[in-house]
């Protein structure tokens, strides 16, 4: 089975991305291109996290709903969130109302704080993952790099960062080109891979 399909400018692409038009610029301008902006970073993972169970595209409808709840995922913000903040949010019908995760990302924001303190950005801790054998593109939902952050994270006080959570952040972010061999998008993100500094 084909892992691409032609989009309407005429351009292969990952075939995910051909099933709603809110899919098209994410897969063509986010998606496996490499982040360093902590705040960015974790936002990701926070969607990530909540999109457990869930379709990416109903978080993806939902982004800014979100981004305006959580303050823009500046986790040093989130961090100060309180037990009115679980409940302010829990009414907030723009976002997923589960207890669970949104407890999970404000304690997040709180160990995220942490790890900063200690290893200097959330962006350079993350980018000591990137797997140097990533697997086939499209042919994998973890990997051993994925493995390992999840159980840092979790021996770190982290929640819902599951190997299967991780591997998407990561692919989402760069640090694996999951693009499908013929997309027409594999060849600009690994340039932007080439191109990309790492944070240390």
């Amino acid at each position: 089975m084909s892992k691409t399909l032609i989009g309407p400018d005429g351009k292969a692409r990952c075939t995910w991305c051909m099933s709603a038009p809110e899919y098209l610029d994410y897969h063509d301008n986010e998606w496996g291109y490499p982040v360093a902006d902590d705040q960015r970073l974790f936002e990701k993972i926070c969607l990530e996290s909540f999109q457990s169970g869930l379709s990416w595209l109903t978080i993806l409808r939902k982004r800014e709903n979100f981004r305006a709840a959580f303050c823009g995922f500046d986790f040093n913000k989130m961090a100060a969130f309180s037990d009115a903040d679980v409940e302010r949010l829990l009414q907030d019908t723009g976002i997923i109302r589960h207890r669970g995760k949104i407890e999970a990302v404000i304690n997040n924001a709180r160990r995220a704080q942490e790890l900063v303190a200690s290893e200097g950005s959330f962006a350079a801790y993350v980018w000591r993952f990137e797997p140097e054998t990533p697997p086939p593109p499209q042919t994998a939902s973890t990997s051993a790099e994925s493995i390992a952050m999840s159980k840092d994270l979790k021996k770190r006080g982290w929640k819902f960062v599951g190997p299967t959570t991780v591997f998407a952040f990561m692919q989402a972010m760069g640090l694996v080109n999951d693009h499908a061999e013929g997309c027409a998008f594999r060849e600009k993100a690994a340039q932007t891979r080439r191109d990309f500094v790492k944070p240390v």
